[in-house]
């Protein structure tokens, strides 16, 4: 955890920006064009202001890749070098992880076989090396790649496989080798090989493609799903384009192996490939913790155009700006930046980019025709993809294409605003059953009424758990500062607070159990900080820390364009801060005694006893006033 380097680790999937002493970016947890995604490399935790989800690079890799906490504990220590060593896991992860870490080995092995079957076999010369030159491609795209090539006798990958001691079972399930007969064999024999890698570079599966023209075989033959291979989170390239599509800011999306290699060689590697299958909310999702312009590059005949056209409502909906570009002639990607040439190919996609709403409408009236019935159809289909781009920030978008949309049609703007917005109140409407049906029904006792929205924060701010949350952050960030010469803030804070006085001061027993894990590290030497907590093994301390500790208020860098003079900061102030948050504390445990107090006076029976209760109750509220006036508020008698 010393080495975790959390801009390293959360721009590694996002884009980030310096401002002032965090990064600001582009939310990767939800849709948004105004970044509001906040990375602090002090306090070592991220916060987004926009869906409010918050924590530490640990918690950023379970959230993002969907990772367990072991699992995200073992990326970091592969990133860092670091080697760990597991004391006890469950029977059922252990499997998975172990099935897991074969076929990765599998794979990486059967990778360099592939790769030197290529360069040094006669074989891969002659009948693979010479079809890819012939197709263009260089050797060091190749390397690149790492393309290989499975000879074509019947089980030479398999034979050396199992004399390297690698389990059939595990080979069965990597698809690299079947059984016929009781026989294994090689799977991908007489083929092309095109590794497929995760974002980390490592290899999930394969993609082999046949190199005889007039052979029956399917074109293609790609690795089955299993533990680390899933298709629809996978876009082939998207390890070597990572950096490109970060630095120009937009994906280019084309549909095979060979139209990514042969972009990569002619300089275009902002590019990555579906594999031909209609585009899934996952693949989107990895487009976008990149860029939100995506741009797709399909041939130009009827099967490209319905290729291009499958998925892309759910392009809209991740917030992507989706933008067409069909290759003529009858060319592939591939095909078409060998003909022109790697220039002419960008100058062709920059000049030839279609909005993809305007495409769909375009090609839908092209089929068509003069059929009125249609046209209709034509007009309800547009007007609900229209509804997918339902983001505050989009609204001006929705509404250009609205206005468009109805000229194209020749229909009124108004007409078709009013359908694209029925739309719209369909799909929250169906949400909301959605969650009703999903959600328990809240019980009201007999007697009484559901709060109001405006007392449910009244309430809350009642309970005041903001200044409990602001004692516990000062605790956390100045602890070990010194309050005077001899004491430290949390030495300070300890001797004003008794263990026993604390219960009556905070209401929050989460935040309580923070203050008294802190003393007790504390007292047992431990020097702890918020750091201590933000990787706690509690995850619930874990999620609280992280949120108290987040904050989207810093001074603006201009201040001193328009003002002179130091501007004080939090560590300038913070006596003040602890002082302050200590008398509300103080203060609440006052009002609660002089509660108490009442209730004793209401229920006194001697003369004695009420006179005793009133003095209390004089003393308690002259303790009030005077901590009243030192914070700064009015007393509402």
């Amino acid at each position: 955890m010393s080495r975790i380097d959390i801009i390293d680790i959360v721009g590694s999937f996002v884009k980030l920006k310096k401002r002032g002493a965090n990064y600001l970016g582009l939310c990767p947890f939800h849709n948004e064009k105004s970044p509001s995604f906040t990375v602090s490399p002090t306090k070592e935790i991220y916060k987004c202001f926009g869906c409010g989800k918050s924590g530490n690079s640990i918690g950023f890799l379970m959230e993002l890749e969907k990772y367990s906490y072991v699992e995200a504990l073992k990326w970091l220590a592969n990133k860092y070098n670091v080697e760990i060593e597991e004391t006890e896991v469950s029977p059922e992860v252990k499997l998975t992880q172990q099935a897991a870490d074969s076929l990765y080995i599998i794979n990486n092995f059967a990778q360099k076989f592939f790769a030197d079957a290529l360069f040094n076999s006669d074989e891969g010369q002659d009948v693979a090396m010479s079809y890819l030159k012939e197709r263009g491609f260089r050797e060091d795209i190749i390397k690149k790649f790492q393309i290989g090539y499975n000879p074509s006798s019947r089980d030479t990958f398999t034979t050396a496989a199992l004399t390297s001691k690698y389990n059939l079972e595990f080979l069965q399930k990597s698809g690299l080798v079947t059984v016929r007969d009781e026989r294994p064999m090689d799977n991908y024999r007489g083929r092309i090989i095109f590794p497929i890698h995760n974002q980390s570079g490592k290899v999930l599966g394969f993609g082999a493609r046949v190199i005889k023209t007039n052979d029956r075989a399917p074109k293609y033959i790609n690795t089955p799903e299993n533990e680390i291979y899933v298709k629809s989170k996978i876009l082939y390239g998207s390890y070597f384009a990572r950096m490109a599509i970060d630095k120009a800011d937009e994906c280019l999306l084309v549909e095979g192996y060979t139209d990514v290699v042969s972009l990569h060689q002619a300089g275009v590697e902002n590019v990555v490939a579906s594999g031909g299958t209609s585009l899934t909310p996952d693949q989107l999702r990895l487009v976008k913790k990149y860029t939100s312009n995506l741009t797709i590059i399909y041939d130009g005949d009827g099967a490209g155009v319905k290729a291009a056209l499958r998925g892309m409502d759910l392009a809209l909906e991740e917030g992507l700006n989706v933008k067409l570009v069909l290759i003529p002639d009858k060319e592939d990607p591939d095909s078409y930046v060998n003909k022109i040439g790697a220039e002419a190919f960008k100058e062709f996609v920059a000049q030839n980019k279609k909005d993809f709403i305007l495409f769909q409408l375009e090609v839908s009236l092209k089929d068509a025709g003069s059929d009125s019935a249609k046209k209709s159809q034509i007009v309800n289909q547009v007007a609900e993809t229209i509804s997918k781009i339902t983001k505050t920030e989009e609204f001006t978008r929705r509404q250009d294409y609205i206005k468009q949309v109805s000229e194209i049609l020749k229909i009124e703007e108004i007409g078709m605003n009013n359908l694209v917005n029925k739309f719209i109140r369909d799909k929250v409407t169906k949400d909301e059953q959605r969650s009703f049906r999903n959600e328990p029904a809240k019980v009201i006792p007999e007697g009484e009424e559901e709060m109001p929205a405006e007392d449910v924060a009244a309430d809350l701010f009642n309970r005041d758990e903001m200044n409990e949350r602001a004692m516990i952050r000062s605790l956390l960030e100045f602890g070990y500062r010194k309050w005077n010469d001899e004491q430290s803030v949390a030495d300070f804070l300890f001797m004003q607070i008794t263990e026993n006085e604390l219960d009556k001061m905070m209401e929050n027993k989460e935040l309580l159990n923070v203050y008294e894990i802190y003393r007790t590290w504390y007292n047992e030497g431990l020097n702890p900080t918020a750091k201590s907590f933000l990787y706690h093994e509690d995850k619930n301390i874990n999620t609280l820390v992280i949120n108290i500790m987040d904050t989207n208020t810093e001074i603006s860098p201009k201040w001193k364009e328009h003002f002179e003079g130091k501007i004080p900061t939090r560590d300038d102030l913070f006596r003040e801060e602890v002082i302050s948050t200590l008398n509300y504390l103080k203060l609440r445990k006052i009002k609660k005694l002089i509660e108490e107090n009442q209730r004793e006076l209401e229920h006194a029976v001697s003369g004695e006893q009420q006179m005793l209760y009133l003095q209390t109750h004089q003393h308690l509220k002259q303790m009030e006033i005077e901590l009243t006036r030192q914070i700064g508020t009015v007393i509402i008698r």
